[in-house]
């Protein structure tokens, strides 16, 4: 069998992950920007939309990083890690239009999911072949 080289997997996830910490420093920049005190995350609809990506980018990874490692061992690193950076921009995407206004989201969420339930799902189905 053929060595596998996951470093491009580890790098995917952690710019991913890298990603999520740039969301979480914008979102403290809009809770000074519009005057949301810690710990409310609601009274200004612009900071919300901040808040929302964050929190969206959350529960999303949750799914992501298992799945992504799931896929790259049981399918292919190389695929999950394109796979990865995809969900990658589509989260960029999701950010830079939800932040604009709400109705704006739908590109992004939609880039970012389709790789994330590529991952998802090719992982379950190479675990359960394997």
């Amino acid at each position: 069998m053929a060595q596998l080289n996951f470093a491009q997997v580890h790098i995917v996830m952690l710019l991913a992950l890298v990603e999520y910490f740039i969301f979480a420093i914008a979102v403290g920049r809009a809770r000074y920007r519009y005057d949301v005190k810690a710990p409310a995350t609601s009274g200004n609809e612009n900071f919300e939309r901040y808040y929302r990506v964050q929190m969206n980018t959350l529960e999303q990874l949750i799914i992501f990083i298992p799945a992504l490692w799931s896929f790259s061992l049981f399918i292919d690193p190389n695929i999950a890690a394109v796979l990865g950076f995809i969900y990658i921009i589509g989260r960029a995407i999701f950010f830079f239009g939800y932040t604009k206004a709400a109705n704006k989201r739908s590109l992004g969420f939609a880039i970012s999911s389709l790789p994330m339930l590529i991952l998802l799902i090719g992982g379950i189905i190479g675990a359960a072949i394997a």
